[in-house]
């Protein structure tokens, strides 16, 4: 069955339904999906700021395929970029990226003369 999948919301929808369905408590699946108890509350309630790569491992997980309808025209230049990156990640080429190189800290710029610092203390001691 196709269930279309616009919001975070559908998907968590989709994920209890699914998860009751096979009678598993949200404790043991988070346990299961390696992800917190908090994270499978605020998937299931449709909370936007959910990882998405969290909940597509999730969806694959229980065997649902998600899939996207595009304009033609874009579709062929998907499909063309996904095996250009299947085959670089095959070769060896697909590394991370090297770290930033920290930049060097800036000289202060001369600031405005500051008054002398005043001891405080207990007058006469």
């Amino acid at each position: 069955m196709k269930i279309p999948v616009t919001t975070v919301e559908d998907a968590g929808i989709v994920i209890r339904a699914l998860r009751k369905q096979s009678g598993i408590r949200i404790d043991d699946f988070a346990l299961t999906a390696k992800v917190s108890k908090q994270f499978m509350s605020d998937l299931e309630g449709g909370r936007p700021t959910v990882q998405m790569g969290r909940v597509l491992a999730m969806l694959q997980s229980m065997g649902v395929r998600m899939s996207l309808e595009v304009p033609d025209a874009a579709g062929t230049a998907v499909v063309t970029e996904q095996e250009r990156r299947r085959l670089k990640a095959a070769d060896g080429k697909h590394q991370p990226r090297p770290a930033k190189k920290q930049r060097a800290s800036r000289p202060e710029t001369p600031s405005a003369p500051q008054a002398p610092a005043v001891k405080r203390g207990r007058a006469g001691a």
